[in-house]
């Protein structure tokens, strides 16, 4: 699917160097970046390893995979999949351990500018909203069939809006004029629907934005997803392997925080058995460190400006 205006669209990688930096602890080790994008992360990625070292890609968009095929490295592969299958499709490709998991959550800039796409509500486009237009259910076809409670749970729990009520009535009401307007397929209506329904407007954002991440991310299933990719990540670390997770909204960021948190506490024991300190389990995970954008990146890239970077490390087998 080519972008509108018939030229590639453009991505700046966030917290790039940051990252890398963050990630390879070794150059001849196997690494994941499990959202290539466009593929600023891999690129630096592969600049860092030595000939041993080994790289293994995922991502749903199609327009991202074929970019990726034009990367002629040996060291390199790239998987046309969820990074939720992470796990099985790094198995299959002979890689048990890896020494490193990037994460890098949410949309690129090409999928939000590409007005085909579907993602934003400042650009006439069809209602799409998938990361892999091939597959599963696009945000029209959910809409068309979803119910008022549905639509109101999905809107006020992944956009955490609080008018997901007057949203989702509004959407039904213009649903059951399909007959008459025809169905509601475009971003446009869909943003004026949901601008009409919003009384408050908070400075500076407009008043579809939650809307519109909720229903993306219910489409795409990402904060499902994410949670089986952290479970996967944690498994497949080896000692001493890195996971650094860059998050741009706080649903995300609350999911990673909290599970590096439990990964990184010592299990609790019941304090009457008699079991020392030094014979309690180690934690699987340590904390080493959190990170945000310099103001610089954010000058240049306001895009950066919600991200958060937060990195973990394997301590125990």
């Amino acid at each position: 699917m080519a972008p509108a205006s018939g030229k590639e669209l453009q991505h700046r990688t966030v917290l790039l160097q940051e990252a890398v930096d963050g990630l390879i602890t070794r150059t001849d080790g196997v690494y994941i970046d499990g959202t290539f994008g466009r593929g600023g992360h891999s690129r630096a990625i592969l600049q860092r390893l030595g000939e041993a070292g080994r790289l293994i890609a995922f991502d749903k968009d199609p327009l991202a995979i074929a970019t990726a095929e034009t990367i002629e490295d040996t060291r390199f592969s790239i998987v046309h999949d969820s990074f939720a299958s992470m796990r099985d499709a790094a198995s299959e490709r002979g890689a048990g351990k890896v020494s490193g998991v990037l994460l890098d959550l949410g949309v690129s800039s090409p999928q939000v500018d590409d007005p085909e796409r579907g993602f934003s509500f400042r650009a006439q486009g069809p209602l799409d909203m998938r990361m892999d237009p091939t597959r599963g259910e696009s945000a029209a076809e959910w809409l068309a069939r979803a119910t008022v409670q549905e639509m109101t749970e999905v809107i006020r729990d992944y956009g955490e809006e609080r008018f997901a009520f007057q949203i989702a009535k509004a959407i039904a009401a213009r649903r059951a004029e399909s007959d008459r307007l025809g169905p509601l397929d475009s971003t446009g209506e869909l943003a004026e629907i949901v601008g009409h329904a919003v009384k408050t407007r908070e400075k500076g954002k407009d008043p579809a934005t939650r809307t519109f991440q909720a229903i993306r991310i219910h489409i795409n299933q990402e904060l499902a997803e994410l949670q089986v990719v952290l479970e996967s990540a944690l498994s497949m670390l080896e000692q001493g392997g890195r996971l650094v997770v860059i998050s741009f909204h706080s649903l995300e960021d609350r999911i990673v925080k909290r599970f590096i948190q439990a990964q990184s506490q010592t299990p609790a024991v019941d304090r009457r058995l008699p079991i020392r300190a030094v014979d309690l389990p180690s934690p699987p995970l340590r904390v080493v460190g959190r990170v945000f954008p310099s103001e610089a990146e954010v000058t240049g890239n306001p895009r950066a400006r919600s991200a958060v970077m937060r990195i973990a490390e394997r301590i125990a087998p």
